[in-house]
């Protein structure tokens, strides 16, 4: 029997085609914004593209915020990927600075220039820092596609891949049953279908078995209504579409 995943449907997000991505990784899918169904399912996706604070605001607003902090806490597997990547930082520099989910460690800031071009869009090789579930299988220096001009430059312990563009850049992350990455799994062929696969065998082990490793630090969500805003610093980015993968590494 195949294990139900949801697609946390917020307004802010490319649920198709993570939708996609998982169907063909064996999953059970259903895109939804309502906070009990999401409490039903094995795992929870949280896409996103766009600003950040428009993905905060909708994520408040609906509630959905706080149900994906609950299910943190109860050790359920979540998986964030580009803004919902950076949406379970602690804040983000951009629209003027945010309080993110506080699911990982850290701050997301915009690129720099000197990087080159901003927004960063392309493919880039993935340098993996320590084993994890979420790259199970793929070989270091595996291309995927990133979109972004904002990203978490630190992350303490959570940081399992970084990329290089003019420097070192976080594209993913995993704390304990807390999973994500920076790029797009679903615009990263081969690689990224391994990913999604990675996932759902994830959510299919911890439907039997007991959660141990459940992180007890994140912020609660009454405490993080009551948290500060961070500085601001920064101002919103852009996001687009994908191209093709290089040919050589």
């Amino acid at each position: 029997m195949s294990v139900r995943i949801a697609i946390c449907d917020y307004g802010v997000g490319n649920l198709r085609s993570v939708e996609r991505a998982l169907l063909h990784a064996g999953a059970d899918v259903v895109l939804t914004g309502d906070a009990e169904q999401m409490r039903a399912c094995a795992g929870v996706v949280l896409p996103g593209v766009g600003a950040f604070g428009a993905a905060v605001d909708a994520l408040e607003r609906t509630g959905l915020g706080d149900v994906v902090v609950d299910l943190a806490h109860a050790g359920v597997p979540l998986l964030g990927v580009c803004l919902g990547h950076q949406v379970f930082f602690d804040e983000s520099d951009e629209n003027g600075g945010r309080r993110g989910l506080g699911l990982l460690p850290g701050r997301g800031v915009r690129l720099g220039s000197e990087r080159g071009k901003i927004p960063h869009m392309g493919w880039n090789a993935l340098h993996l820092t320590r084993d994890s579930p979420l790259f199970e299988g793929i070989a270091p220096g595996s291309y995927v596609y990133f979109v972004h001009s904002y990203a978490a430059l630190s992350a303490g312990d959570a940081v399992v891949a970084t990329t290089d563009y003019g420097g070192e850049i976080i594209a993913g992350c995993v704390r304990d049953n807390v999973w994500s990455t920076q790029f797009h799994p679903e615009k990263s062929g081969t690689t990224g279908l391994r990913i999604y696969a990675n996932f759902v065998k994830c959510c299919t082990e911890s439907r039997t078995a007991t959660r141990a490793g459940v992180i007890t630090d994140y912020p609660r969500a009454d405490a993080r209504r009551r948290g500060s805003t961070p500085t601001p610093s920064a101002a919103a980015g852009v996001r687009s579409d994908d191209s093709v993968p290089p040919s050589s590494a």
